[in-house]
Parts: structure tokens; sequence; C-alpha cells
């Protein structure tokens, strides 16, 4: 039975020329109260569920279990008649056109609105990791490139970018950013997150919530949380992480991107964490989200995550049981479409195995959400304006795609052979030979949630939609068309009748660049991506053969590495005359190695995350604790070959003066401020970037710690001869970590702060003593922040760091 108004609240909801509910001048909390009330229990459950219109069990499967999850889904008429909360993915399950995709998006909220006793649209929601996921949009660089530029405030560039595309064809909320820290190399999706530091990945996952967000887009972090840590790197896989991994490691990039960025979603892991699956964790969704954290947005459901709690965690007796967990742990929405939260919930509530009122806690949300994105407010229009001139990939959008991967290439190994002398005459410069099988492959720039991998494979007579220029071909347009090429393997596999073409070519040439790495895809369809997990950390195929094949003909090598994770080189990267390394670099990825690879360029990028020097040895990241470091009562070595933070350039950099004071001199408060500085100088002849970076090193504390961990960064761009005065503001809460008692604290005692070119590469420290009580800190603390002031000219000078130290930088 619907419920019915009376004389006063039909008063109320007329007085105006609109209901209440849609009258923006009246507070949200009242709009969406006045509608609840008058909403019948199928009403309110239709708010509840996404629909994935054209995703079926042939289709290919962009999620898990896709298949076997969209089975039995009633038609879309039946779906939307009392309501729908979500449209899943109109632009990214197939190729659509834009502006036709923005019109048939538009007539399918009149179909829902119309079906419906209020009006009330769905939101509608698209994956947006490396780009919108739509054809013919953009592919920016995947977000481990976002990692190894340093730059949060070009991705928050980027992600306005992205927003502003969502929007302008009529969608409202982006499953992204991706928050998980890296905790083991062979997980597939590494490609998918910013690197293996929690401060690097919060303070560039915060800057893309800004960006997004900005835009009026709502950002969904992801996967919350534990999701990385997983045994043995494998999907959806359980996750042994303790209490304190989890609070200081995993948990403190979405406290930042909910405090620094604003984001107004965030979407539950597929994992379980010491037995308990995240989507039916209360402790996890509402004690820590809500109740600790303060967050007011809407959690929604990893796809078909509400289900795996009876098909695949065995928690739940059935698909009622698995929605009436969920909802009571604080899961809002059932994505991607009616599955849980349908029938099942329906049946569970009227027998009384779940109540109401968790149901209307859920619907209160979504509708505040709705409400403020505008989609209640009498007269809105699902077609947005001007969607006939709408262009998902221009000047702009390529402009800050291109920057962006220039920022991100790392160069690891350099014995001078780079930069290649750029000339149009091939009688002018060095023969340049080119071979592997992702040197003329423009699927090589693309992580796994770029459209073209990720939907546009599965519509190979489909035009790609964007223009991907490869490295070859890139090459060629700077060193002229002479320049040999031959593919000498493929990514996979172990066909090796190409090595004897790669080999004459490489020959041939005064040096060689060799380019090899990953093509991502999806369950199985790459060697990098959600669901390509590997059991080792060597190169793919016999990719490493044709590298020392190619290294066999004399021939000076530069090892180009176009991958999604990092991969153990082993004695290669000694060998080769110089390696660069690029993660997923987007559309315009092949333009920026080659500017890199010319001098075009100079490159800036750090590693965000280590290289391993040995395929078979335990991953580990560079967040290790003493015990997990080289030592004599093991004869397996850790020790990463290229250590987080790493990268050199083109260019000399001179630091001097590293001065430090706590609150009061080498006295630091536990509630305090302490200030780092160093002078950067560009030594050499030619601009370059340098990426300062500042770690914390605990001397004691009462658990055990990495023994270093970055606490802040600046980029620091400088011409031949300028300098910078580089300083930190560190409040005392970047020091805390969770102790004995389980909770965050700072701990008084001597700490470090260690100015350095890496976590391996120190260049000067500062001793404080941390005084005062022990004190608690929460989800409000602070985190550095650095300041970059240019200096006057003067002389160049040489200090810490000068060249000849290391190695030009």
């Amino acid at each position: 039975m619907r419920p019915t108004m009376s004389a006063v609240d039909e008063q109320v909801a007329h007085a105006g020329s609109v209901p209440l509910w849609q009258d923006p001048a009246h507070p949200v909390a009242d709009r969406v109260q006045h509608l609840l009330a008058r909403m019948t229990l199928e009403e309110k459950v239709g708010q509840l569920v996404g629909l994935w219109v054209g995703a079926d069990a042939s289709g290919g499967g962009v999620a898990p279990h896709q298949a076997d999850m969209t089975e039995g889904v009633p038609p879309f008429e039946d779906v939307i008649r009392d309501g729908l909360g979500q449209l899943t993915r109109p632009f990214g399950t197939a190729p659509v056109d834009p502006v036709l995709g923005a019109r048939s998006l538009a007539h399918s909220q009149r179909q829902v609105m119309a079906a419906n006793r209020f009006g009330i649209p769905a939101q509608v929601h698209e994956e947006c990791l490396a780009g919108f996921a739509a054809w013919r949009a953009t592919a920016y660089p995947v977000p481990l490139a976002w990692g190894a530029a340093f730059s949060p405030e070009l991705v928050e560039e980027m992600a306005g970018q992205i927003g502003a595309s969502m929007r302008a064809v009529g969608v409202h909320q982006g499953l992204a950013p991706v928050l998980d820290v890296v905790r083991d190399y062979r997980w597939g999706r590494v490609e998918e997150t910013i690197g293996e530091d929690p401060h690097l990945v919060g303070t560039v996952g915060a800057a893309y919530v800004r960006g997004l967000e900005r835009a009026g887009v709502v950002a969904t972090l992801k996967h919350f949380a534990g999701y990385a840590a997983s045994r043995a790197g494998r999907n959806l896989a359980p996750v042994s992480a303790g209490p304190r991994e989890m609070a200081d490691v995993v948990l403190p990039p979405f406290e930042a991107a909910l405090r620094e960025g604003g984001a107004r979603s965030v979407m539950h892991s597929y994992a379980d964490v010491d037995g308990v699956p995240a989507a039916a964790d209360a402790r996890l969704l509402t004690t820590l989200l809500r109740d600790e954290w303060g967050f007011t947005g809407t959690v929604v459901a990893d796809y078909f995550g509400i289900a795996f709690l009876h098909t695949l965690h065995a928690v739940a007796e059935d698909l009622g049981h698995a929605a009436g967990l969920a909802l009571a742990a604080g899961v809002d929405v059932e994505l991607p479409t009616v599955h849980a939260y349908g029938a099942p919930l329906l049946e569970a509530v009227r027998r009384g195995a779940v109540p109401e009122t968790d149901v209307d806690r859920a619907v209160r949300r979504v509708l505040t959400q709705k409400v403020e994105l505008g989609l209640l407010d009498a007269g809105w229009e699902p077609l947005p304006d001007g969607v006939d001139e709408v262009v998902l990939d221009d000047d702009e959008r390529r402009a800050t795609a291109l920057e962006l991967a220039r920022r991100s290439v790392v160069l690891l190994a350099n014995d001078g052979t780079l930069p290649l002398r750029a000339s149009r005459d091939a009688a002018a410069g060095p023969r340049v030979a080119v071979v592997g099988p992702l040197a003329d492959d423009p699927m090589g720039m693309l992580g796994c949630y770029s459209f073209p991998a990720h939907v546009g494979v599965r519509h190979p007579d489909h035009a790609m939609g964007i223009e991907i220029p490869s490295v070859l071909a890139s090459l060629r347009e700077r060193l002229g068309s002479g320049t040999s090429h031959a593919r000498g393997c493929d990514v996979t596999g172990d066909d090796t009748t190409g090595f004897a073409e790669a080999t004459a070519v490489a020959t041939a040439g005064d040096v060689c660049v060799v380019v090899v790495g990953d093509r991502s895809g999806l369950f199985g369809r790459g060697t990098s991506g959600e669901g390509c997990d590997a059991t080792d950390l060597r190169l793919p195929g016999v990719q490493e053969e044709l590298v020392r094949a190619v290294l066999a003909t004399g021939t000076p090598v530069v090892l180009v590495l176009l991958t999604g994770r990092p991969y153990a080189l082993g004695d290669l990267a000694g060998r080769c005359a110089a390696v660069v390394q690029a993660f997923f670099p987007g559309q315009r990825g092949g333009q920026a190695v080659a500017e890199v690879l010319t001098g075009a360029v100079a490159p800036s990028g750090r590693l965000p995350v280590s290289l391993p020097r040995d395929a078979g040895g335990q991953p580990g990241t560079y967040l290790a604790a003493p015990l997990a470091r080289r030592s004599g009562v093991s004869d397996v070595d850790p020790t990463p070959l290229f250590a987080f933070g790493h990268g050199l350039g083109y260019t000399s950099f001179a630091w001097d003066d590293v001065h430090g004071t706590g609150t009061d001199g080498v006295r630091w408060a536990v509630d305090g401020d302490a200030t780092v500085e160093v002078t950067v100088r560009n030594t050499g002849d030619r601009a370059g970037a340098e990426v300062v970076q500042l770690y914390l090193h605990d001397v004691a504390a009462q658990v055990v710690q990495p023994v270093v961990r970055l606490v802040g960064f600046a980029r620091v761009p400088l011409e031949p001869g300028a300098a910078a005065r580089v300083s930190f503001t560190v409040p005392a809460d970047v020091a805390s970590f969770t102790g004995l008692a389980g909770h965050r604290l700072v701990e008084p005692g001597a700490v470090e702060l260690r100015v350095a070119r890496s976590s391996a590469d120190v260049v000067g420290t500062v001793r404080l003593e941390l005084v005062g009580r022990e004190r608690r800190v929460g989800h409000d603390r602070r985190s550095t922040s650095a300041v970059v002031v240019p200096l006057a000219p003067h002389g160049a000078g040489h200090g810490v760091g000068a060249p000849g130290q290391g190695g030009a930088r």
C-alpha cells in the first residue's frame, strides 16, 4: 500500500509551484525526509540498485563473474517501475558515439522518471581511472604513472578535465580513484595504484578527488579496504593484514582523500580481511568510516560484491541474508545491476529478517546525494546543455595527458648514451635500431581501464576512436624515417623465430632501443591488469631472452619498459647503456618516451614502487622494518635494484645547506611543527626538475616501524644555474603510528627527518627530539606542506650532492 498524504502534508507539498522535495529553497534534509516519508518499500528499494543495460552473460566480461551474475536480471521496464538508484556504464559497455550516447542516456532517464511517482532520475556512473572510459575520450596515463610524476597539481588538472567530460554527457559519478597501496608486485592491478607509499598515494589521490569533485562529479574511493594486500598477490583473494598494517599503511590514503579531497562516495573491497568480508564489515563501513571519520556520503558495492557474500565468501546462506548483512554494515547501493537488493531484499524485509529502518537509512543517503547533485530540482533536464558540441578528446586534454606522461617517465640508468641526438637527417645522427614487441604497438601505452583496452578489444571491427602514436612512430618523427625496426617476439608466448631479424637490425645500428613490457587486459587476457596476476616478476614471455640476444650483438642497448608493474631486471640493467621505465603512459606516451630518449624533454619521473632485483624473491616494498632488510642469517637479499623514489635526469643538481629545527631548537613538541629546509641548485647546462623527498626515521618506537617512510616531497623545476630554497613544515602528526594499545599516537623520543633523492639516497639528516607526553591523534591530523622559493641567481658552486657523487641527475 502506498503511504497517503494528510491534508496538511498536501498543503505543504503544494504551497509553492512544485513539491517540497523538488524545491531548492528548502534544506536538503527536509527535502529528503519529505520524500522518504511518502515512499513505499518497493520505491525505497528501487533507489538502492543499479541497472546495467547491455551487460549480459555473453558480453565477454568486464567485471568478475559477469557471466553468471547477469543472468535473470528483469527487463528494463520492470526494474524501473518503482524507481531506480543508478544507471551503470551507458558509455563504458560498448563503443558509443558521445553525442548519440548522451541523447540515448537522456531518453533512458526520461523513461526512469516517467515510471516512478516522484519523477526521480537515476544517478549515472562510469569508470574514469585513466580517463573517462568512453569511446573517443582521452586516455591519460595510469595511476602508477601519476605516482611517478610526483605532481599532485597536474593530476588534479587531469581529473578536472575527466570530470568535465563526464558531466558534459550526463554522468554524475566516477568509480575512481584507486587508493590501494601496493603490497605485492605480482598483483595484476598494480597498474591501477599510485604506488607503494601511503603518503604518496594519499596526496596524489586527494588531488584527483579534488579535480573530479570540482567538476561536479562524485568521486568514489576504492577499494575499501585491504584489497591490494591479498595473499600471493592474487586478485579477489583473502587478506591476512593485521590491524596495525591496516591502520598505518592501508587506511591512511582513504583518510587523506576524504579529509583533503572531499570524496562523496566509497566503494567496498571484495576482500575479506582476517575472515571478515568488507561488504559485511560494520566496523569498517560504519564505525570507522562514518562514526570516526565523519563520512556522510554513499557507500556503493563493488560489482556483484553483495551477492559474493553468499556465492564466494559463504557468510550468507542466500541472497536475502547477503542483502541484510550488507545493509547492516553500511552498503547503500548495489552495483552494477539489481540482484540481492531486488526481490531477495524485499522478501527479507517483509518477513522481518531485515529491518526497514536499515533500508530507510540507505535511501536517505542516496536521496541526499541526488538532491545535492540537483537531480531532484524541479525542471531538471537530463540532456546536458551543449551536448551536440561535445568533444571528449581535444588539444587541451591531450596536452595534459602528454605533460603528465612526460613527467612520469623514469630514467633508471644511463652511461651517457642518452639523450639520443635528434635529427631528421639520418646521415647526421646515429643509426638507431628499434626492436621489441611494444615498439610499434599503441596498446602498449594503455592500462586495463582505458577504453580501448577495457572495452574496445571486444569490438575489433570498431575504430579505436583516438590517435595513439607508438614509440617507433614518435622516434622516426624525431630521428628520421631511416630508423630501422624489428618486432623480435610477442609480449607472451615462447616463439623466438623473430630473434634473428631483431639481432640483425640491432647489429646494423649504432644504438638499439629495445621496447618490452606488458599488454594490459582483464581476467587473463593480458599480462597486467585486473585478474592478470603474475607467478613471478620476470618479463612476460621470451622478452628477457630477446634483450639478452640483442645485448650479445655488442650494440649499446637502451632498454625501454612499458609496464603495469615493476619487473626484476637482474643483471640486465647493468649491461644496458640506459634503462627507461614508463608505466602505461597513455595515448601520448609514445611521444613522451621519444622526447625523453632524444632529449627534447629532460626526464624527471621518480619510482613510485621499488624495482626488485630477483624475479623469485618474496616481493616487498620499501616500507620495510630492519628484519625485512638484508641480513647475514638469510641468503635471500631483498634489496631492490632501484629504490622507491629513484630517478635520474640529464642535468646535475647540488643540494646545499640542509637545515632543520623543531618547536624549540632540537626539541620538537608532540603537538608542534618542525621545519626542514634545503637549497637545490641546477649546476648543469640544461633545464631539469629535481624531486626533493623527505623521509622520517624513528630511532626507537614501542612497536616495529619501517626504517624510513615518506612524509613529504616537492617537485622543483630549475633552469641552468637557477636555485630554489625548499622548505617543509612538518607537523608532529606525521610521526604518529599505531601503538601497543591499538590507537594512533605521537610518542616522545628521537626521530630523524632525512632529506633525500630517494628512499636509499639520503642527502642530509635533521635529528630532533619529540618532547611532551604521549599524544593521541585522530582523523583530523595534519600532513606535511612544502614551499619552493626561487633564489636570486649567483655562482653555481658545489655542495652536498654535487656532480660526481652518484652520477648526473
